[in-house]
């Protein structure tokens, strides 16, 4: 297998237990399952066989999985996971790697690592392409570790991939207090981008500012086209990054400068809306978007390698960092998704199985 980069770091390993196929296998494991599409108490601790490596693959053993709002989606049957992946939610875990297939050369057996998923992260294990793993940072915790993926990919993918970011340029992110949000405005404003966030209270706008925003939005009683536009001094906003959607679309479209870009990574108030597409013509503007789960290995393997050369560095140094608001136990998901549903929550929810490292 081609390995994408060689990871350098300084947090310690644990001894390895297994490497490619042992005695040693685990046969059984805790996890999350759905057992039927609806709200929060859909979700029941069960007991299934460890899933089975194939090339390519590892197999962590997991201390903490993090929450995403995707999660919620899938559990009302909106979002159903990707052919030949397993119906066991969760996008990203941290843990220490317990087994590897033959062919892979990292990480190893007994490395301290997060990871993206396709699912299967509210378990004690789960399996993963090699290439979609990266070291723990030194500096962080094993649930700390757990609020990095899903959130650095999906971020870095679209506003420095996708929207090409540029440092000087004016950034806007809606749902600043929320994990895609705090990620945000950190990665933004460390490359040089002046960020602007809304959110549903004065206490998250302040938290937003705290992480490196230059102005925060209390959406509930401000006007974000108007605030956008005094904050650009009329220029426009160059990139928007957007979740809400709906009634949004159109006010995003004019609060966009010449050539602006606008990328839709969800739509929690509907993906239909009336659009004037002569705005969109006359500014030369850019609408797109994408959704990270479907994507090939492949591509999340690049924005892996992306990510260990251009943030890990920062993390390291404590320049940025996972907003982790709080922690469950894998058996009261149902707590954690209730807790996600309230909106009442800055930044990361993540869960906790009984393999954390002593």
């Amino acid at each position: 297998m081609r390995v994408l980069f060689q990871l350098e770091h300084n947090k310690p390993t644990v001894s390895a237990i297994t490497s490619g196929e042992t005695m040693n296998y685990p046969e059984t494991m805790d996890c999350i399952e759905i057992k039927e599409f609806g709200d929060a108490e859909a979700l029941s601790l069960t007991s299934r066989p460890v899933p089975k490596l194939k090339q390519g693959e590892v197999l962590i053993e997991v201390s903490a999985s993090g929450i995403n709002r995707p999660d919620i989606f899938q559990r009302k049957g909106n979002y159903p996971p990707p052919k030949g992946v397993t119906d066991i939610p969760g996008l990203e875990v941290a843990g220490r790697v317990f087994s590897t297939a033959s062919d892979v050369s990292f990480p190893k057996s007994g490395d301290l690592v997060c990871a993206l998923l396709a699912g299967g992260g509210y378990a004690e294990y789960a399996k993963v392409p090699a290439e979609h793993c990266l070291p723990l940072p030194s500096n962080l915790t094993m649930e700390e570790g757990a609020a990095l993926p899903e959130a650095f990919f999906t971020v870095w993918n679209n506003i420095m991939d996708r929207g090409q970011l540029k440092s000087g340029e004016s950034f806007l992110v809606h749902g600043g207090a929320s994990g895609i949000g705090t990620t945000a405005i950190q990665i933004a404003s460390s490359f040089g981008a002046k960020v602007l966030a809304t959110a549903s209270s004065s206490r998250k706008c302040k938290i937003c500012i705290e992480l490196g925003a230059k102005h925060a939005i209390d959406y509930n009683n401000e006007d974000f086209v108007e605030a956008a536009h005094e904050f650009s001094k009329g220029k426009g906003i160059n990139l928007i990054l957007d979740m809400v959607g709906g009634d949004y679309i159109p006010r995003n479209i004019k609060c966009l400068a010449h050539k602006g870009r606008l990328i839709s990574i969800a739509f929690l108030r509907g993906s239909k809306y009336e659009v004037n597409f002569m705005p969109i013509m006359l500014k030369q503007l850019t609408l797109t978007g994408s959704t990270l789960r479907p994507e090939s290995n492949e591509n999340k393997a690049k924005i892996a390698q992306a990510l260990f050369k251009n943030v890990w560095p920062l993390i390291e140094k404590k320049k940025i960092a996972p907003v982790l608001f709080k922690t469950f136990p894998l058996a009261k998901a149902s707590e954690a998704h209730r807790l996600m549903e309230s909106n009442t929550h800055i930044g990361k929810i993540v869960l906790t199985t009984n393999k954390a490292l002593l």
